[in-house]
């Protein structure tokens, strides 16, 4: 699993204070990504995500809802939270918006030298 792109979509010219959300959680966007964009099978998929088969459906089904909600309401989809741990440490810089990858702990961004960083992957228990 990867960090998303970007931080979220939203529609059109609405400035996002005037838009309701909808909140995809990144083990939801990785389901999405492995069945509709990979096209795997949900028992491939479920195994790359180290998931059962009914808890990949579930986490598809939830994250097919959430964006249908988003698309018909004309709400902004914002990717943060949930239940996932990852091998490396995420980071989005907000100065320069970089998303970073990293094998250990940053305490700047390798972009522009930034501290204002946030991490966005979880601590391995």
């Amino acid at each position: 699993m990867k960090p998303p792109l970007m931080d979220g979509y939203k529609p059109f010219g609405v400035p996002r204070r005037e838009l309701d959300t909808v909140v995809l959680q990144y083990e939801e966007l990785e389901a999405i990504r492995l069945a509709d964009y990979e096209r795997l099978y949900q028992e491939e998929a479920a195994e790359k995500m180290g998931v059962s088969r009914p808890t990949f459906t579930r986490l598809l089904d939830g994250a097919r809802r959430k964006l249908a909600k988003a698309l018909i309401e004309g709400r902004a989809i914002i990717f943060r939270g949930g239940a996932y741990v990852t091998d490396d440490y995420w980071y989005k810089c907000h100065s320069c918006n970089e998303t970073m990858v990293t094998m250990k702990k940053a305490d700047h961004c390798r972009s522009c030298e930034s501290e204002d960083i946030v991490q966005l992957s979880r601590e391995k228990e």
